[in-house]
């Protein structure tokens, strides 16, 4: 343990808080440290994060595609059936028929509509 100086308005505010909500003043900042990650703990996070969506789709999005994507939660099939079709080289756009965007010769993805039109579920 350790002590940190702080003001004594500041204190006794924190100990308002920390009454109110049941918790000690240490547990109480302790709980604001974990609420605000570090920016090593936020690019910690960023690089697992990354690394489970490469896992999880099975194809290897670099770090330079996530971080051209604004929206990559949004956009993450687009992305990924994008590099499908660019490294089987088989793939026919725009969809085949019954609503299916052609992969291979005899395998189909089915779509997602969406508001900009048909998106593979890759």
């Amino acid at each position: 343990m350790t002590t940190i100086q702080v003001p004594r308005a500041t204190r006794d505010h924190l100990a308002e808080l920390a009454k109110e909500r049941g918790l000690s003043i240490g547990q109480l900042v302790e709980a604001l440290a974990a609420e605000h990650p570090t920016a090593a703990q936020l690019a910690e996070r960023l690089a697992a994060d990354r690394e489970a969506v490469r896992r999880v789709i099975g194809v290897g999005i670099s770090d330079e595609e996530f971080d051209q994507t604004p929206d990559v939660r949004g956009n993450i099939y687009t992305i990924a059936a994008d590099k499908v079709r660019t490294t089987r080289g088989t793939a026919s756009w725009p969809p085949g028929p019954a609503g299916r965007a052609a992969i291979g010769p005899t395998s189909h993805v089915p779509l997602r509509r969406t508001v900009e039109g048909d998106q593979p579920l890759v």
